[in-house]
């Protein structure tokens, strides 16, 4: 099979630039290869389902471009396509006083981003939150909540319309240059491309590496582990409730999430995983192991955040300490309350100095592009890292009719 432009990865970034490409560029011959035997198996399927502001990111990334106009486009899009949502808000929470400061550091950098957010005072939060327990916290009205397994759904049936092809169980096992674009050899078969696109997600460091790419960062897998409240207690939440985050550590903490369909997850924590698949504790990979072990960054990383990561791991051990963490927001909660939820790994990218990549990250290569870093808020900001993404490949149309 010959095509202008083959995409790899049927998760949510993919489906978006598939989609971006064939609407910048009509009558591309564009094809999907996701190895697994249905889209959004990953990250797009195994998320909290927010809808982010941008209210934690750095002013001027691409975090926070994207992940502010993301937040109207995603919305305008659900309600396009009649995809269940709601814009409920979430709030923010400082425990102490010693987390004051940390809580007015995020209310200017929310201001900052263009956000509209809120102060509250302990009683005025009790309005929005009547279990929560706090001194203060931000209210962030744009916050909302979707399932984006749905989104998905709708990418890929405009992708088919627009006349582009996808393929499950098309996982890519061989890739070679053959001078003008690559000759990717997967299950269904061989495809020849002009250009490719690399959404791999959690493998996608490695999809770079097999196309001659060096890529910046590699790839490490996190694994947030999740709760869920019994039907019973969910009337303890009634959106969303975060903590305030440490700066010094490069995940949000435990939460609670009122999900579209009602439920109400509880976490995520955050445990290096050992296989880049890795959602169950037991899942352990060899190479995988080895890649982690042997990468100097990984080690970097482990000293810094040394006692958060030890912490980390005893909330995944322990039911108990995980309990206590959401405590400090519903005391309410007990251990009995809470019932096991579907984990999610994140892919981010790590640096060989031991800093995470605090930013999206596209790299280019002959004949290709590789979304090399797309964690969260990536599902939000979907809508516009794909059309960024299609506005960077060159024009294919031309080129395939040439030959």
């Amino acid at each position: 099979m010959r095509v202008d432009c083959a995409v790899i990865g049927g998760g949510i970034v993919g489906l978006s630039v598939g989609l971006h490409l064939l609407r910048k560029q009509p009558g591309l011959r564009l094809i999907v290869l996701e190895k697994e035997s249905e889209l959004a198996f990953y990250q797009s399927g195994r998320n909290s389902g927010v809808i982010h502001s941008c209210i934690y990111y750095k002013p001027g990334s691409l975090k926070a471009r994207f992940a502010r106009r993301g937040n109207h486009s995603m919305v305008a899009f659900c309600r396009e396509h009649r995809i269940p949502h709601e814009v409920c808000g979430k709030i923010i929470v400082a425990t102490d006083a010693q987390e004051f400061q940390l809580l007015e550091d995020l209310y200017q950098r929310g201001v900052a981003n263009g956000l509209e957010v809120m102060k509250l005072s302990r009683e005025e939060v009790l309005e929005f939150e009547p279990h929560v327990s706090c001194q203060a916290a931000l209210r962030v009205p744009s916050t909302g909540i979707v399932d984006y397994r749905m989104v998905c759904g709708v990418f890929a049936k405009l992708i088919r319309t627009e006349g582009g092809e996808i393929r499950t169980k098309a996982e890519v096992r061989e890739f070679r240059s053959s001078g003008d674009g690559y000759v990717l050899e997967s299950a269904h078969g061989r495809v020849e491309t002009k250009f490719l696109i690399n959404c791999g997600g959690l493998q996608s460091d490695r999809i770079a590496r097999r196309t001659g790419l060096q890529p910046q960062a590699r790839i490490m897998p996190f694994r947030g582990e999740y709760y869920q409240l019994i039907p019973e207690k969910r009337h303890l939440v009634k959106g969303l409730i975060y903590p305030t985050p440490d700066p010094a550590f490069p995940f949000l903490g435990v939460h609670f999430t009122r999900m579209i369909d009602g439920s109400v997850h509880a976490g995520p924590n955050a445990v290096l995983a050992l296989r880049r698949e890795g959602y169950r504790k037991s899942d352990i990979g060899l190479g995988a192991s080895l890649e982690i072990l042997t990468y100097g960054g990984c080690w970097k990383l482990a000293r810094r955040h040394f006692r958060v990561g030890i912490k980390e791991v005893w909330r995944s051990i322990s039911k108990r300490a995980f309990t206590n963490s959401l405590r400090r927001l519903i005391p309410e909660v007990c251990e009995k309350d809470l019932i096991p939820a579907m984990p999610g790994v994140r892919a981010q990218a790590l640096l060989p100095n031991g800093q995470l990549v605090d930013d999206f990250l596209i790299q280019h290569g002959p004949h290709s592009l590789h979304v090399c870093n797309a964690p969260s808020p990536a599902a939000t900001a979907s809508l516009e890292i794909g059309e960024a993404v299609a506005a960077l490949v060159p024009e294919l149309r031309m080129a395939a009719a040439v030959c």
